[in-house]
This record gives C-alpha cells, structure tokens and sequence, in this order.
C-alpha cells in the first residue's frame, strides 16, 4: 500500500487523490466551527472542559466525525509534528533500513541552535534515525533521514508537500523535515487526516512513536574532566519518548508525536484507545509542556465521563504493538 502511495505520487498529485480516497476513512465535512464545539448530534458526550491549548481537535474513527473542534482550521506552526510526514516518506522510499547513514555538519540545527546526542561524523542505520526521530523527536536524524531520501532534501520537501495534497491537506505546508521552521504549517483538521492514514497504513510508525523509550548500544562516548584528557568509553545511550503519556498504564496509544518551538507553542498528536472509543487527539499551541499534558488527560476524563457509548457500526480496532 505504501509503494502503491509512492507511485501516485511519482504519476500525479490528482490521480493519487482519487486512488487514495477509498484508503484514508476520514469522512467528515471539511468546514468545522472556529470555535469551541460538540457536534448537536453528540448525545453521549460530557459538557465539555476548557483547554490551554489554541486549536484542539477531537476525532471519532468509527464515525468519522468529530466529538469537539476548537480552532481546528486555523493554521499554525506544528513543530515536530512535522516528523511524521518525514517518517511516513522515509518509509515509501523503501530505502534499506540497515544502511549507515552519517550524521554531518549539515545535520546541525542552525534556527534555533537546539543541540543532539548524535555527534557529527557518529554514523546510524536508518531504522536507529527514524527511531530517533520518532521517539526522541531528535533534529539531526530527522534531517539526516530527509538529506539521504533519493533525489536529496530539495525533493524531500517537494514530495511531503505532494503527499499532503494527496491526503487532502489543503492548509498544509513543508518547508524542511524538522520542524524547526515555523514555515511547516498546518491545521488540527490537517492533522487528524494525516494521523489517521498513518495509523491505518504504518505499523513500523505505530510501534515506533508508542514507545516509551529506545536504547542505542555500544555507542561511543567521549567524556572529559577539567584538566585531565579525554576519556572514550562505549556504552548503551537510553531516550525516552517526548509524550509522556506512552509510559503510562492508563493510556491505551496507537500513534504518537509531540512538538514544540516557540511559534508553535507545544503540541501533541495522538491516536489513542479511550473509554471504548477510538480517537484521534490534535493538540496545538498549548502554553507549557504541562498544560499540553493537562488538555490531553482533560479529553481523556471527558470521553470517559460521558454517557455509555454506543456499541453499534464499531471498527475493529488495529493491533498496537
């Protein structure tokens, strides 16, 4: 399916819409409120909490429609949200995930001037860059994994423009792999499209963005004391997942990806499992990293609080691994 999706793309942007059309199960009306709402056919759901965050989408996937929408057209910075179109290309490249890649001076963060535990001329395959991407939302991997994608990082950007056309994400735009520019940009209803495809069509991203940490062994490591000579040793380098969330036992998460620069603000996007309902979460432009965690577990206590929902038309669940 995802060569299939690369191959559209190669063909043209119009006739992969059209193919892709019966594969993305997003069915909802493209003109949602600009303001806080709930559906007026919601029976079931709780009066409706207050959020930090300025665009907040909640998204039924049985339905196909959305319990609750708050700014959920406007667009706006996304960060490292941006990291899951880069992995969703790395992946229809169908380039060898144990190929070396090595992470260069053009790797280096030079927007915001972020550092990275990957040192420059350190090398990785490119399944450690995407976990790291994914995972550890770290910037040199994803730009290394955009830098070596066929054709170079011009077409890199060029080709995730494309794929957001082809998925219907009209207010969409990609300027780099990052999301370190504040020129990615796009809209809760944006992104809920894009999470939803990549739930349904990528279990490598399921896997990888629900962990909650990843380990790289026998990495070397040069440490150094004050007046002594450097010392390099070798030894297992731990990260943890940027969402929180994915170590803790009371959320059931199927895709996962957070961001934050200071134009965007912090994000969050989700797919997750809660009270019987599969959803799909978009949080953008929270003020704090805590805040961003307090809207999430707000819509969690939300759902969980309302009426008994209903068990009818149900989709099967996909498998989280």
């Amino acid at each position: 399916m995802k060569a299939v999706l690369s191959g559209l793309l190669l063909l043209c942007v119009h006739t992969g819409a059209a193919a892709l059309d019966g594969r993305t199960s997003l069915q909802w009306s493209d003109q949602l409120d600009t303001t806080l709402s709930a559906p007026q056919s919601a029976p079931d759901v709780a009066p409706m909490p207050e959020f930090s965050a300025h665009s907040v989408l909640v998204f039924d996937q049985a339905s196909g429609q959305p319990l609750l929408a708050k700014n959920a057209s406007l667009q706006t910075p996304i960060a490292s949200i941006t990291k899951l179109m880069t992995a969703i290309l790395v992946l229809n490249a169908g380039q060898p995930m144990d190929e070396h890649i090595t992470i260069t001076e053009e790797d280096r963060d030079t927007l915001k001037g972020t550092g990275s535990r990957l040192a420059f001329g350190s090398r990785y395959t490119r399944g450690q860059l995407l976990h790291l991407a994914l995972i550890a939302s770290d910037n040199r991997a994803a730009n290394a994994l955009g830098r070596n994608y066929p054709g170079g990082l011009q077409r890199f950007v060029a080709t995730m423009n494309r794929t957001a056309r082809v998925l219907g994400m009209n207010d969409t735009v990609y300027v780099e792999p990052t999301g370190l520019s504040s020129g990615n940009r796009s809209t809760a209803h944006d992104l809920a499209k894009l999470v939803n495809y990549a739930y349904q069509n990528y279990p490598e991203i399921r896997l990888i963005s629900t962990a909650g940490n990843y380990t790289l062994d026998s990495q070397r490591v040069v440490t150094q004391k004050k007046q002594q000579k450097p010392q390099v040793h070798y030894r297992t380098v731990a990260f943890n997942n940027t969402n929180r969330f994915t170590r803790a036992e009371d959320w059931h998460i199927g895709l996962s990806k957070t961001g934050f620069i200071n134009e965007a603000g912090h994000c969050l996007i989700m797919q997750a499992q809660v009270a019987n309902r599969d959803v799909i979460i978009v949080l953008l432009d929270a003020r704090g990293t805590g805040n961003r965690a307090s809207d999430a577990t707000r819509i969690k206590e939300w759902l969980e609080s309302a009426a008994p929902l209903r068990t009818d038309k149900r989709r099967t669940p996909a498998s989280r691994t």
